[in-house]
């Protein structure tokens, strides 16, 4: 994602008005912990002022109440969308189409303004059963995992928990390839295998 979306969505998960660290919101932007600063001093230059709580179980929190417009999209958005994707198209521009399809999908769908909720598809409730599965088995998990920056790459990873987040489904993992704990979205997950090997 750009700057400004890393700023925005950064703003948006402290408006929950719940304390973040540095190294979490920087796993779930997928940046350095210096960019988390970066960003901090950017938003205090814009006159939002995020506290900073010292110690070991120290972070940010914003103690101001923000109001961002969020963009809305209608159904026919999606409908259209979904046509394009049906015609002729390269690969690149098709992958493209499908994440802004899923991010309207994410936010808003309809004339009104009330939140959808998402419900797993088949494609998707196959991942989150396997995904849970590990968890209780202890069993690690070999998936395909698309990023915005970096585009698909294998990672290997032991699940400890699944949770939802705003509109989508995560899993809390230890990623072999970082060695330490990632947020992977259920719907980045590109292919996903259960292994034999414990943890």
């Amino acid at each position: 994602m750009s700057k400004i979306s890393n700023v925005i969505t950064m703003l948006n998960l402290l408006a929950t008005g719940k304390k973040y660290g540095i190294k979490e919101l920087a796993n779930l932007l997928e940046v350095s912990p210096r960019m988390i600063r970066i960003y901090k001093e950017e938003l205090e230059k814009a006159g939002i002022y995020i506290d900073s709580i010292m110690g070991p179980y120290g972070g940010y929190v914003l103690n101001q109440t923000i109001r961002i417009p969020k963009r809305k999209f209608k159904q026919e958005d999606y409908l259209l969308l979904d046509q394009l994707l049906t015609n002729h198209i390269s690969n690149l521009e098709k992958e493209k189409l499908e994440l802004l399809k899923d991010k309207i999908r994410g936010i808003y769908i309809g004339s009104t303004q009330e939140r959808v909720e998402l419900n797993l598809d088949d494609y998707n409730l196959k991942k989150y059963n396997i995904l849970t599965r590990a968890i209780k088995e202890r069993q690690k998990v070999n998936t395909l995992y698309y990023s915005y920056n970096k585009g698909e790459h294998e990672r290997v990873i032991c699940p400890a928990e699944m949770f939802l987040f705003k509109d989508g489904w995560y899993c809390a993992a230890y990623c072999t390839l970082k060695h330490d704990m990632r947020h992977f979205e259920l719907k980045r997950i590109r292919n996903i295998e259960l292994l034999d090997d414990k943890f």
